[in-house]
């Protein structure tokens, strides 16, 4: 396993581990690991994902049935490095699929994003053409190509595009967890334009997804792992307010608009339903009580230290 460090990789290690799997994650020396500290039973191979030595040792060691790659850079605002976006993502990729042809596996599992869409007017099928536009959205939609091309050679590699993943171990800095916090503290965090949309879905639900793909006798190469509901910031900071009863009037505009923010961003599920008989069942309410209470146990002090 790939980015076991990061929020849906260590969500799924845990699931995985309470499972009963013998879970291994690949771990550069400089990783923080705060998100995986309580897993005794997570079995760690220092390496990199971008270096073939690694990668076969990590293989050679773990003698791997599923493969989980979840490690990526730039899905943050502040990863704005294409150098380094390309060398894990697009090098990283390359690599892990090199090996898992060499050695073999049962599946692998990808993990792509619905940026590799781009702007659309309608919420985009798996066979549509990605029309990436930022570089992380590029170098996420070259690997999803990578895949596609291992898969015609027999690498039994399956991609998820995930939507806006959310819940607990989410990174500070992003909407969800800055947006509770204040909510917690009865307050608002400067938001941005309130028409912009997402299509959230509760991170235990993003685990499921990747169960269910890896347990599929023959899945497709591409699903979008998606709720089907578009959610602007304004109806978001609403459901939120209703939870907590805040009567403060939000402040809008607090952040300007970025290049990746839209009034269109729904995905299309049909088809992951329809194989793995996979949806999103946490509703929007659920899914953002199950994060406060997390939260609220979790001071951001505490977790600051960690990090």
């Amino acid at each position: 396993m790939s980015g076991a460090a990061g929020f849906v990789g260590a969500n799924l290690a845990r699931r995985l581990t309470a499972d009963g799997h013998e879970v291994f994650a690949i771990l550069q020396p400089t990783t923080n690991t705060w998100r995986l500290d309580d897993i005794d039973d997570l079995r760690r191979i220092e390496g990199d994902i971008a270096d073939e030595a690694d990668v076969d040792r990590a293989f050679v060691v773990a003698r791997p049935d599923w493969i989980f790659h979840l490690a990526a850079h730039g899905a943050y605002s502040f990863q704005t490095n294409v150098v380094a976006m390309s060398q894990s993502n697009v090098v990283g990729m390359a690599t892990i699929l090199a090996a898992a042809e060499r050695h073999g596996c049962t599946v692998l599992i990808n993990t792509g994003t619905s940026s590799e869409y781009g702007d659309r007017d309608h919420a985009p099928r798996e066979d549509e053409p990605p029309r990436p536009n930022s570089d992380y959205a590029a170098t996420k939609a070259a690997a999803t190509w990578l895949c596609m091309r291992a898969r015609q050679r027999g690498v039994p590699v399956t991609t998820l595009r995930l939507y806006s993943a959310y819940g607990p171990l989410e990174e500070e800095r992003r909407l969800v967890p800055t947006l509770l916090r204040a909510a917690l503290a009865g307050k608002w965090p400067p938001l941005a334009d309130p028409t912009v949309v997402r299509d959230y879905v509760y991170v235990e639900d993003v685990v499921d997804a990747y169960i269910a793909a890896a347990s599929a006798p023959f899945p497709s190469p591409v699903y979008n792992v998606a709720s089907g509901v578009q959610t602007s910031l304004a109806d978001l900071v609403a459901r939120v307010g209703e939870i907590f009863s805040i009567r403060e009037e939000p402040a809008w505009g607090g952040y300007p608009k970025r290049a990746w923010d839209t009034q269109v961003w729904v995905g299309d599920a049909a088809l992951i339903r329809a194989e793995l008989g996979w949806k999103a069942t946490t509703t929007l309410t659920e899914g953002m009580t199950r994060t406060a209470d997390w939260l609220a146990i979790h001071p951001l002090d505490v977790l600051a230290a960690k990090q």
